[in-house]
């Protein structure tokens, strides 16, 4: 038997977390997110999507995780691209709480990415795009290049890798929000060369805190230039050899 995602106890504590970042759900968006959570555990046990499995533990690391930034995200955004989508986290969670996003999910391994289209059409979400593919790879296509008005990424990989995979996929004045824990000074000392030749520039470092104490910074970045056609490099290196 599984966990009763639907319990008013669960709706409570969704309520309250969403609350303290200061949103108010609708009604359908938190029957939305509990439904998210219940086919997580369903397929968790098929396809271990998530260590963290426990409904209030998702419900604070992963769903209102993931909400931290919407009281910031600029006005007037229709696309918006989350790279290393995994489980769905933040880009499924964005769209049942931004519905007018158009999302486009970058997972390249082929469970998650199975996972992100069954749920997005389990969940009757429109506007959500599935590409299995690696981000190195999407930011070479016409389709994709500097088509985005955000790009977001969550537990990924350091910042200088991540500027390489997300700056290329935005238009220029969009926005990049790395999701980050409490200790990213380092991290933002070492993507001075990556933004200088990726043309971005940090705008905001905000640091958040969750209920329960869970710290959390948010690093938004700016594209101000375009980005040389030579970025992002080839599969794995933005990783092994950050600029």
């Amino acid at each position: 038997m599984g966990t009763d995602w639907q319990d008013h106890r669960l709706k409570e504590l969704l309520d309250r977390e969403t609350r303290w970042l200061g949103l108010q759900l609708a009604g359908d968006q938190i029957a939305a997110l509990l439904s998210f959570g219940q086919e997580l555990e369903r397929q968790n046990r098929r396809f271990n999507l998530t260590a963290i499995s426990e409904p209030p533990a998702v419900i604070r690391k992963h769903f209102a995780d993931s909400l931290a930034p919407v009281p910031y995200l600029p006005t007037g955004i229709r696309k918006l691209v989350d790279i290393g989508s995994g489980a769905g986290f933040p880009g499924l969670v964005l769209k049942i709480c931004c519905p007018d996003l158009d999302i486009t999910l970058v997972e390249s391994i082929k469970k998650k990415a199975a996972f992100l289209t069954q749920t997005a059409a389990f969940l009757g979400l429109d506007g959500v795009n599935v590409i299995e593919r690696r981000a190195e790879q999407l930011g070479h296509e016409t389709q994709y290049r500097e088509q985005f008005d955000v790009a977001t990424a969550r537990a990924v990989a350091p910042l200088p890798a991540l500027l390489e995979l997300c700056l290329p996929l935005l238009s220029v004045g969009g926005c990049f929000i790395a999701y980050k824990g409490p200790q990213v000074d380092e991290e933002i000392r070492t993507s001075a060369r990556a933004l200088s030749l990726l043309g971005g520039t940090i705008e905001a470092v905000k640091k958040l805190t969750l209920l329960g104490d869970e710290k959390r910074t948010l690093v938004f970045v700016r594209k101000i230039a375009p980005t040389p056609p030579q970025y992002p490099r080839g599969p794995g290196r933005p990783a092994k050899r950050p600029l």
